[in-house]
């Protein structure tokens, strides 16, 4: 441990480091522990969590177009298929939802399971939710405006995501508060150092998630309608079609990865604009400004740090020799301010030139699990900050902000606003 890190310690011979994930110090502003880090080790082997991890973008690109790693490990010829929730595990409706989502698996599961959803998601049907969300957003502001104050994750960042992601796959929207009670307990089990309350309470939300959308599809097989699960089922009728367990997997999936990150975004944009000191009206002049300070936002405080890909051969990776079965960390956050990728990488500039997917940020992820929903969560960004700063002129943090203690995510507790 060193003085100004005491939650970090770093053996250079090794390459092994210790980081305390819960040390306000480093969930709070990770970005200086990974340039510490950067600086003696760029490949570490974190020894809290097992696994090798790495922290520059030209590695983390690398791995996440790599075939040899992957979201589960492929069975070899002769050996099982994928593993079965080992007797006493307290998570068996989790694991086995988890077995059938397109984000926990490799082709040619993947590749099936995210054709058939992946046409909901091109741009040119998202482009179509916009005056939807732009309704939306205005309606929520006009309820905040006379109030001068405002906790603006929940009156605005996270209203705005669940119900578009709910009205698009055409779950009933005034189960919206019952959604996010089992989506947040479901995603805790993603974070570090989750315990066996966390594990119970996933456990719990899977079988009443699961319950509720299997009563749902039932119904949604008898009453089509215009939304992606009736969509969903339409494919029946082509022969490629998902299993009633892939669908509740894959609806779960999208109802959970269709808010969270987006809500942490929202939130984690909002104070980067007003800590930096952001001219704001150059910032969202037109469109082009706008889709440039989006993705800058995304860039310098990303709201997931952290993704695991495993090994499927021996092999070697920046000089790090790895067997069949290690778990690799990709680490998105870093990766995203590596000063060898972007220039003066520390500092917030949404003028960046080619801030999007041409100069490499890793928000979204890479290669064939690159995110579903980015399209939806860019068109969700590009609307509802321009909406709130011109709406609200003169808005200002009314306290500090301060973030959550659940990394590998990494989002805001609470965003206290005020407005003349």
């Amino acid at each position: 441990m060193t003085a100004s890190f005491p939650w970090l310690s770093i053996d250079r011979a090794t390459r092994t480091v210790s980081i305390d994930a819960s040390h306000p110090g480093f969930f709070g502003d990770p970005y200086t522990t990974y340039e510490r880090i950067r600086a003696e080790a760029p490949v570490f082997f974190w020894k809290e969590q097992k696994r090798w991890c790495l922290l520059n973008a030209s590695d983390v690109a690398a791995v996440l177009r790599d075939r040899r790693f992957g979201r589960e490990l492929l069975p070899l010829q002769g050996e099982p298929g994928p593993a079965v929730p080992a007797a006493g595990d307290p998570t068996p409706a989790f694991h086995e939802l988890n077995r059938n989502s397109m984000l926990e698996r490799e082709p040619p599961v993947h590749t099936r399971l995210r054709t058939l959803v992946n046409r909901a998601f091109v741009s040119r049907n998202i482009e179509r939710l916009k005056p939807r969300i732009e309704a939306m957003a205005h309606s929520l502001i006009d309820g905040m405006e006379p109030l001068k104050r405002t906790e603006l994750l929940e009156s605005y960042a996270t209203p705005i995501p669940v119900v578009v992601i709910a009205e698009l796959l055409g779950v009933p929207t005034d189960m919206c508060p019952q959604l996010l009670d089992w989506s947040h307990r479901m995603v805790a089990m993603y974070q570090l150092g989750r315990t066996r309350e966390i594990e119970i309470s996933a456990e719990s939300a899977t079988v009443a998630f699961s319950d509720f959308l299997r009563s749902y599809v039932a119904d949604r097989r008898r009453r089509p309608a215009d939304d992606l699960i009736s969509h969903l089922l339409a494919i029946e009728a082509t022969g490629e079609r998902l299993s009633e367990d892939e669908l509740i997997g894959t609806c779960i999936l999208l109802l959970n990865a269709g808010h969270e990150a987006t809500v942490s975004a929202i939130g984690n944009s909002v104070k980067t604009l007003l800590e930096q000191g952001t001219d704001l009206k150059a910032a969202f002049a037109g469109e082009a400004a706008t889709e440039a300070t989006i993705e800058e936002c995304l860039r310098f405080d990303p709201p997931l740090h952290l993704f695991d890909r495993y090994v499927q051969e021996d092999l070697e990776v920046a000089g790090v020799a790895l067997k069949r079965g290690d778990a690799v960390a990709l680490l998105y956050g870093a990766a995203n301010r590596d000063p060898q990728r972007f220039a003066d990488a520390h500092l917030f500039d949404p003028a960046r030139p080619a801030a999007g997917a041409a100069a490499g940020h890793m928000s979204f992820g890479g290669g064939i699990h690159f995110c579903l929903g980015a399209p939806l969560a860019r068109l969700e960004l590009q609307v509802a900050l321009p909406a709130l700063f011109q709406r609200l002129p003169g808005l200002f943090l009314s306290e500090p902000p301060q973030y959550r203690d659940n990394y590998h995510f990494h989002g805001l507790r609470e965003l206290r606003v005020g407005w003349p």
